[in-house]
């Protein structure tokens, strides 16, 4: 599966912001994800095997829990892919910076000229 349909699910996605806080037990992870968007504990399973088989979540056994935590490489895919449209928000994040630079610059020069 490719990543983008991976991360096309929003409940996949919620999974995955939730997993990169840090690990977490499945059954954590369902009930969050139960009570957010309403889906069964099977159908929280289900999307927990996807990022598990297309491997953007691992998972180990602690006992009779399943801890989840993110798996960074299919990340890599997507920052590559990512990486062609930087340039469109990167000038615009540049120039945000340097509008904030010039109004702190104005207020201190303001802040300077008063008694």
């Amino acid at each position: 599966m490719h990543a983008f349909d991976v991360l096309g699910d929003p409940v996949r996605r919620r999974i995955l912001e939730l997993l990169a806080e840090g690990e977490r037990p499945a059954g954590e992870i369902g009930a969050i994800v139960q009570e957010e968007f309403g889906i069964s504990q099977p159908g929280v399973s289900q999307h927990l095997r996807v990022l598990r088989e297309s491997g953007f979540a691992t998972v180990r056994a602690e006992g009779t829990r399943r801890l989840y935590a993110v798996d960074p490489a299919p990340l890599h895919e997507v920052d590559t892919w990512l990486d062609h449209f930087r340039r469109f928000w990167n000038q615009r994040l540049d120039a945000l910076g340097t509008e904030l630079a010039r109004g702190k610059r104005e207020r201190r020069l303001r802040d300077d000229v008063r008694p």
